[in-house]
């Protein structure tokens, strides 16, 4: 700026700019306390998603009981209590089935009741979902973590997920809706109907979800995927 020249005009009008722009998007402090507001720990600790209290409470709102539930979805009365009561954390693919069975979308057993037009999710600010069989206490083998918590009315679930050598193996998935897997690490097997295919880094996958589905490490190291999964309501 030249000397002598008067930088009132000028600051108005950037304040006025920086307005007009924070009513279309967040502001960078907004932001910053939306990221703290959802990541309540340290980076990569892990969480507890209360699929079974949600699925309780939309349940009841909606007059259904777990008969009918268990009708929509094929899953038995047992296990869906097990579900309400914490004492069984849901896959993803059973997940899917009481979102559409309860006619909602499956982020909202993810990341809650958010009304939010866009989500952005530091690497810091990841939270990882680890998921075991809690009668047991059995590591089922995989951490997913979700890369677009509270995004309104979204069509897709991107995951980044983290497998390892499994102490006990899920059975095959089956829900509505289709997958992508690409492979970021490590070696990845996945089980579709009778075939059996063996990705490495750099390979990728498509495939319905209704086809009878089991994706697990092959071998004993890590394997890290990038995995969208879409479902319609």
């Amino acid at each position: 700026m030249k000397k002598g020249h008067d930088s009132t005009g000028t600051h108005d009008a950037h304040r006025d700019f920086l307005t007009d722009v924070s009513r279309q998007f967040a502001r960078r402090d907004q932001e910053k306390d939306f990221l703290d507001s959802i990541s309540q720990g340290p980076p990569g600790e892990d969480i507890q998603i209360n699929v079974g209290e949600r699925m309780k409470a939309v349940r009841e709102k909606q007059h259904l009981t777990l008969q009918d539930i268990s009708q929509r979805t094929d899953l038995s009365v047992s296990l869906l209590e097990g579900i309400e009561n914490g004492s069984v954390a849901p896959p993803l693919g059973t997940v899917i089935k009481l979102a559409k069975a309860l006619n909602l979308k499956m982020g909202y057993f993810i990341s809650g009741e958010e009304d939010r037009p866009y989500t952005i999710v530091r690497k810091g600010d990841r939270k990882v979902v680890s998921r075991y069989d809690s009668k047991k206490g059995a590591y089922y083998g995989y951490g997913y973590e979700s890369l677009a918590p509270h995004k309104t009315d979204r069509h897709m679930e991107p995951f980044l997920v983290t497998l390892h050598p499994a102490e006990t193996e899920e059975e095959r998935s089956t829900h509505d809706g289709q997958e992508f897997i690409y492979v970021l690490e490590g070696t990845m097997e996945v089980r579709l109907g009778e075939d059996i295919h063996v990705l490495e880094p750099g390979d990728a996958i498509y495939y319905d979800s209704t086809v009878p589905h089991l994706v697990k490490c092959h071998g004993r190291e890590r394997t890290l995927i990038l995995a969208v999964l879409y479902a319609e309501r």
